[in-house]
């Protein structure tokens, strides 16, 4: 596998006029994963989606070797296809072989995207993150929607990819229990 890194410094995120936190820096090699903690409304969200550059950030930077891809609200699944024609198309863009994660997704194949319970809907996002190949992973509420049977699963299958020397960094209010995980608190990062 190919190293890779991901790493932020003295990131600030803003929405409107309004910093929501400032000064989160880190770095992360292979195997490494990251808790971005704290409350509904706070910045997670924009601090990962800042993280996967989709946002800009208001001052800072962030750096990054190997794909990242990321799994948040936005499914980005065709919500008229079937499930099994959904996750086919992200396979043929991703073109990466990867890993597959068993999220009990098989019976579900031919139901349309848009017709999938919430847990569903979180499983086969998850299971299109695992296939994508991507080195870092960017994680935005994984557990949301999941019984405990599946945020276990999902858990098993961010350490798979943590021992395969893939990076993982988690934005979540919840708490996740993950083996020599980091964590940063947005509480302290507010201006």
């Amino acid at each position: 596998m190919q190293p890779c890194r991901l790493a932020a410094y003295d990131i600030a995120c803003r929405r409107g006029d309004r910093v929501l936190v400032r000064g989160v820096s880190f770095e992360l090699a292979g195997g490494e994963a990251l808790h971005l903690a704290g409350p509904n409304g706070i910045g997670k969200s924009s601090l990962i989606r800042i993280l996967a550059g989709l946002l800009r950030p208001a001052w800072g930077h962030v750096e990054h070797e190997g794909g990242m891809a990321l799994c948040d609200e936005r499914m980005a699944l065709d919500l008229h296809r079937p499930l099994g024609e959904a996750l086919a198309f992200w396979e043929r863009i991703d073109n990466a072989g990867g890993a597959r994660a068993d999220f009990g997704l098989e019976d579900l194949l031919d139901v349309p995207v848009g017709y999938l319970s919430t847990g569903q809907k979180k499983r086969a996002a998850l299971a299109r993150l695992a296939a994508s190949g991507a080195r870092i992973w960017l994680l935005d509420e994984p557990l949301n929607g999941l019984d405990a049977h599946w945020g276990a699963a999902a858990q098993a299958a961010i350490e798979a990819h943590r021992a395969m020397g893939g990076i993982a960094v988690i934005a979540s209010h919840q708490p996740l229990g993950l083996r020599a995980m980091r964590t940063i608190s947005l509480l302290e990062h507010l201006p």
